[in-house]
């Protein structure tokens, strides 16, 4: 079956399979893979894997701290949760993917926080037509992704998990606690949570509309904090990667144009950082100049021009998309472009014919 965004486990079900049929490592109960190997997932690494006899390549799919990532797999295998902290857009929810697929072999098992989250939705709820004709019972029970993932085995995966109420969340203390989850409508209804049970949630730290987490239950979590990427090169390459992926499942058949990536990595970073490399300061703007922003504006860039202009990407639809960014929190952030172009694009215009023609199409943000 087609689908717009693939899970992990169906993007990279070659590379999985061949990873556990080559894994004879160690490995906690219940778990697909040895911890070693789930991190050979995530990072990659130059050795193939054999598959039927085939080479599979296991490519690096998260680029940031590889011991970070050695230090979030040991987490799952212990007693505590899992919590990713940072800016929007730097992969939390990507990474979570990740962690999951190889642990579990499922992504799909994930509570998906929103300020109408209630404890309900996280523990479980009924079914109201059996709960009235039988009365409470297992089979009228309704269970939610926590509760499959105590009675399965697996990991379940908590998104935006600030964005809840914070009685919604402490939901969650006992059963990070004590593994159990008690249901007293049921007669001697406890649920103990299977070995490899166990929660990944991510938060944000600067957006909008988040509840501050109790003491108590950031106790109950490992916190590690994924850090926006801070080389250019590195950058590129991520939004080349990502682009490439997004374009091909979109049916668009586009070449990625490097020095285009190299000018939006070069840009979103000088604006997020607040610093170019010429050390010239600059005002940061409000809206996030993640990499997941910058592969957004790349992809909406070389739609609009295979699908209008039967090209590739133009630095005209890369200047448009990338004002339709910046500018969409805060007005203001239009002068903090707009000073950009004027000093750091106009002066690096004079030196490099591609800046130079980036500069021309400034006219595209007034």
């Amino acid at each position: 079956m087609e689908m717009i965004k693939p899970p992990a486990e169906t993007l990279y079900e070659k590379e999985l399979r061949a990873l556990r049929e080559e894994d004879k490592g160690k490995r906690p109960h219940q778990w697909l893979l040895s911890p070693a190997y789930v991190r050979d997932f995530i990072i990659g690494r130059e050795r193939p894997a054999l598959l039927d006899g085939e080479k599979v390549s296991i490519t690096r799919k998260f680029y940031g701290n590889d011991v970070l990532i050695e230090r979030a797999i040991v987490t799952l295998a212990g007693n505590r949760g899992l919590m990713l902290v940072g800016e929007p857009g730097t992969a939390k929810t990507m990474l979570s993917e990740l962690l999951s697929a190889a642990v579990s072999g499922t992504s799909l098992n994930t509570i998906q926080g929103t300020a109408g989250t209630t404890e309900d939705m996280i523990k479980y709820s009924w079914n109201y037509a059996m709960l009235l004709d039988q009365g409470p019972s297992e089979a009228a029970l309704v269970p939610s992704p926590l509760y499959a993932g105590m009675k399965q085995g697996i990991i379940t995966r908590f998104e935006e998990i600030t964005r809840c109420p914070s009685e919604a969340q402490d939901s969650l203390i006992s059963v990070l606690s004590d593994k159990v989850l008690n249901i007293p409508e049921l007669d001697g209804g406890v649920l103990f949570a299977r070995p490899g049970f166990n929660v990944i949630a991510t938060a944000n730290i600067r957006d909008k509309g988040v509840n501050e987490m109790s003491g108590a239950l950031k106790r109950r979590f490992n916190f590690e904090t994924i850090k926006p990427v801070a080389n250019v090169k590195l950058e590129a390459k991520i939004i080349e990667s990502q682009a490439r992926s997004l374009l091909l499942h979109s049916g668009v058949e586009a070449e990625v144009d490097l020095n285009a990536v190299e000018l939006l990595a070069t840009t979103f970073l000088e604006l997020r950082t607040g610093l170019t490399r010429e050390g010239y300061k600059l005002d940061i703007p409000q809206a996030s100049m993640s990499t997941a922003e910058a592969v957004s504006v790349y992809v909406q860039s070389a739609m609009t021009s295979y699908y209008f202009e039967e090209r590739g990407i133009t630095l005209d639809r890369l200047v448009q998309n990338l004002l339709g960014t910046i500018v969409k929190e805060n007005d203001k952030d239009l002068s903090i472009l707009k000073a950009y172009f004027s000093k750091v694009v106009k002066e690096r215009a004079g030196q490099d014919e591609i800046w130079k023609e980036y500069y021309s199409e400034r006219k595209w943000i007034g």
